[in-house]
């Protein structure tokens, strides 16, 4: 790890000397929650990710048993679905790793959008496909309701007494999920340490279970993540690479440098989306946070602010990008260089950063293992979710303008599409806020791309942080930063369901349904916006009626 810190290296060398006097390494080490807040709730309990690469060895064997088991079967494809740290260590994992030949080839499913749900189901075979329901608290409504849909369709092919053989369970002990999977006899369930938060995970079952089934060799991997986990041992922070990760995000943060930027070299872009939640949902509340800026479109370097600090990570072997990197060292931006041997030095990067976070929490005085805003746009969508059952609809905004299959929502009286989001992005003020574009639309190439086009318009234009998350992958990621920082986000939401709806069994195995993949993408892209003005953010809505692609490159 290389450092270029510029005039903020005294201020992280008084935040070191803190973190060594008052020995908080040592005690983080010895579980001691009073780094944080004196009070142990969500924090005594959610220690476990210091344990992690010893606890999760003691299941190797019976991990590497399961695959074998399923690859002698005739297994050749898995579909994990989850949510949060659930979904984005196993995504990490098959984007990076790839599948190694004869292994299962491993989708992931967080995207609620009906055509997404229903894409996964046409181009499945069935027969050959292992179904890996994957939930901490055994109850995330979505994942929940993949696992219904997905569990039903295997019973129309398979029939109910064999489609438990294509199912699996990751969860903690006594969830609703392990009742469930008992309940219809699902092939395996493993049983996750519960003293673990979902985005902490990284090292746990949660990411073994799916990385084992690609062909990822365990014990190489978590050879690598115990050598980090021995370096973050180290009392002397300048030499424990982790501590000092923490001192530097942290302390800078409270000096107004809060928009962790990512920059990966090809083949390592994917680790940012689970970078992102750790640090988003880990520092984002109390008024606080440091939000990670993942995947944005580079161009030229007069477009950043001085809010900006850099992580580049880059394999040894690739030398691609260093035009614009070394044209950021040289702006004298605060720059952090990570560069890996190879791909399974991730490994010690999931745990760096994980004691970087932890380390950041003390430094912001934040508790980074809770969410406490989350709840807010749950309880919202559950509200309006009770509507759609009273009246058979859910709430219905008022458009402040309509026009070329576009509606449009917010505090504008303006004549077109282009002004009205050219206004609310002018209430930007650079170097401190920064625009986040909420998709509720299904994920696909086209749609990518055009949605980074549009954020590129508007850093070119307006020189702020753009981030972008498909929802609701991102209420379980950035959401809780989105609310609890200190409120400088300006937000809009992009909706689009179409007209192909998916119904949610109301039971697994069930044909009976009272609830729509669509009224649900939609019940909860309403409850967020609810949230966010509760928590006096300002929401930009824009409901697109026609093919989503082409509406948003004609949105500037």
């Amino acid at each position: 790890m290389k450092l270029k810190l510029g005039k903020y290296s005294e201020a992280i060398d008084e935040t070191t000397s803190k973190i060594k006097s008052e020995k908080i390494v040592e005690r983080i080490w010895q579980k001691d929650y009073t780094i944080w807040k004196d009070d142990p709730t969500e924090i005594s309990n959610r220690l476990g990710w210091l344990d992690c690469v010893d606890v999760t060895r003691r299941s190797f064997e019976e991990i590497n048993s399961f695959v074998d088991e399923v690859r002698a079967e005739g297994f050749t494809h898995a579909l994990l679905m989850g949510m949060g740290g659930s979904s984005l260590t196993p995504e990490v994992f098959r984007l990076i790793f790839g599948v190694k030949e004869g292994y299962l080839n491993l989708a992931v499913l967080d995207s609620t959008h009906p055509e997404a749900v229903k894409e996964f189901s046409n181009k499945l075979d069935t027969e050959k496909t292992l179904f890996i329901v994957s939930t901490k608290s055994g109850g995330t409504v979505e994942t929940i309701s993949f696992m219904k849909y997905f569990y039903t369709e295997v019973v129309k092919k398979l029939g109910r007494e064999k489609a438990g053989n294509n199912f699996i369970a990751i969860t903690d002990p006594g969830s609703g999920l392990e009742a469930i999977a008992k309940d219809l006899n699902f092939r395996k369930i493993f049983l996750n340490d519960p003293d673990i938060g979902g985005r902490f995970s990284a090292l746990s079952l949660f990411g073994a279970v799916p990385a084992a089934l690609i062909g990822v060799d365990l014990n190489e991997f978590f050879a690598k993540a115990e050598k980090m986990v021995n370096d973050c041992k180290l009392q002397n922070v300048s030499k424990n690479s982790g501590a000092m990760l923490g001192a530097i995000i942290g302390t800078l943060a409270n000096n107004g440098v809060d928009k962790l930027t990512i920059l990966s070299t090809s083949q390592l872009k994917y680790f940012g989306a689970w970078l992102e939640q750790l640090i988003a949902e880990s520092t984002g509340k109390d008024g606080k946070g440091i939000l990670p800026v993942d995947l944005e479109p580079v161009g030229s370097i007069e477009n950043f602010s001085r809010d900006r600090v850099f992580v580049h990570f880059k394999l040894e072997s690739d030398s691609s990008g260093d035009e614009i990197i070394n044209a950021i060292r040289e702006a004298e931006f605060p720059f952090i260089a990570i560069t890996l041997n190879d791909v399974y030095d991730l490994a010690g990067e999931f745990f760096r950063w994980e004691f970087a976070t932890a380390i950041a929490g003390n430094v912001l005085a934040v508790q980074p293992f809770d969410q406490p805003n989350v709840e807010s746009a749950k309880v919202a969508a559950k509200e309006m979710m009770k509507e759609y059952q009273q009246k058979g609809e859910l709430p219905k905004l008022l458009p402040s303008l309509e026009m070329d299959n576009i509606k449009v929502f917010g505090d504008l009286q303006l004549k077109n599409i282009s002004e009205a989001i050219n206004s609310f992005v002018a209430r930007a003020e650079k170097g401190k806020s920064y625009i986040s574009i909420q998709a509720y639309l299904k994920p696909d190439d086209k749609t990518w791309h055009a949605l980074q086009y549009f954020r590129s318009k508007i850093i070119n234009e307006y020189q702020v942080a753009v981030t972008l998350g498909y929802g609701p992958r991102f209420l379980h990621s950035t959401g809780q930063l989105h609310k609890g920082d200190s409120g400088n986000g300006l937000f809009i939401q992009l909706f689009a369901v179409g007209d192909k709806d998916l119904a949610i069994p109301a039971n697994a195995g069930d044909e009976k349904s009272e609830f729509t993949f669509g009224t649900l993408i939609n019940a909860q892209s309403l409850g967020d916006r609810q949230a966010l003005i509760d928590n006096g953010r300002e929401v930009l809505r824009l409901e697109l009626y026609g093919n989503a692609a082409e509406s948003i490159l004609g949105l500037f």
